[in-house]
C-alpha cells in the first residue's frame, strides 16, 4: 500500500479580509454599500430637496384659503357691474317680464363663470409663483378657497343688487314702470365649481411644465456575474 498523496486534513489559513468587507476584494461604489459593507442593488436615498416641512406647508396652506375666501368680495361686485339686467314691469296686479324673449338671465351666470374662472387662474398663479414647492394641501387649499370666495361672491352680488321682494319693489316704484330684477344664479352649482376648477387645472399645467424636477436615481453597476 502506498500513502495519499494529500494529507487527509488541511490546516486552516488564517483569511486577512474583513467579514465586512465584499468578496474578491471589490469595493462597491459608495452610494451602493450597505450596512455591513456588502454591494446593496438599491439606489442612495434622495437628498432633501429643500421644500418646506408639513407644518410650513399647512401654513401656507391656510393662508392661500383665506385670500382665496377674501378675494370672492371682489368677484361679487365685479358680478354686480358687470352682469346684465333683467328688466321688470307691473301693471299695477302683476309683475311681467319686459323682454320675455331676452337672455339677461343666462348673461348673469355666464358673467359669474367667466368671472370665476378668471380668479381661479389668477389665484392658481399666484400660489405656484410664491411657493414652488406646493404639494397636496396647497393644491387643496386653492379648491376650498375658491368654492368659498365663490359664495361669498354670490352672497356679495345678491345682496347688493336690486331688492327680492319684487312684489312691494313693484308697488313702491308704480305701474308701467321698468325696474331691475334682483340678480341670482339660476345655475349656481357649476357657478360655484368654476373657480376651484381653474384653479386645480392651472396650477397642475404649472407645475408639470414649470414646477421644480425630482433628481433621477444613480443606479449601481450591476456586478459581475463571472467574479
Amino acid at each position: 500500500m502506498t500513502a495519499p498523496l494529500t494529507p487527509p486534513h488541511q490546516p486552516h489559513e488564517p483569511s486577512n479580509e474583513s467579514p465586512n468587507e465584499p468578496p474578491n476584494g471589490s469595493v462597491p461604489p459608495n452610494d451602493a454599500v450597505g450596512p455591513q459593507g456588502w454591494p446593496t442593488p438599491y439606489p442612495p436615498l434622495p437628498a432633501d430637496d429643500g421644500g418646506p416641512s408639513m407644518a410650513t406647508e399647512l401654513r401656507q396652506a391656510a393662508v392661500v384659503a383665506a385670500v382665496s375666501t377674501v378675494a370672492g368680495a371682489a368677484l361679487g361686485l365685479l358680478w354686480l357691474w358687470l352682469a346684465p339686467r333683467v328688466p321688470l314691469i307691473s301693471d299695477g296686479k302683476a309683475v311681467f317680464l319686459r323682454d320675455s324673449e331676452g337672455e339677461a338671465a343666462v348673461g348673469a351666470d355666464g358673467t359669474f363663470v367667466l368671472l370665476a374662472l378668471g380668479f381661479g387662474a389668477v389665484a392658481a398663479a399666484l400660489v405656484f409663483l410664491f411657493h414652488r414647492h406646493g404639494g397636496v394641501a396647497l393644491v387643496l387649499s386653492l379648491a376650498v378657497g375658491g368654492v368659498l370666495g365663490s359664495s361669498l361672491g354670490w352672497g356679495v352680488g345678491t345682496f347688493l343688487g336690486p331688492t327680492h321682494d319684487v312684489v312691494a319693489h313693484a308697488r313702491e316704484v308704480g305701474a308701467n314702470v321698468v325696474f331691475d330684477a334682483p340678480l341670482k344664479l339660476e345655475m349656481w352649482a357649476g357657478a360655484l365649481l368654476a373657480w376651484p376648477l381653474a384653479a386645480m387645472i392651472v396650477h397642475l399645467a404649472l407645475t408639470t411644465l414649470f414646477g421644480p424636477r425630482d433628481p433621477e436615481p444613480t443606479w449601481p453597476p450591476a456586478p459581475d456575474a463571472r467574479a
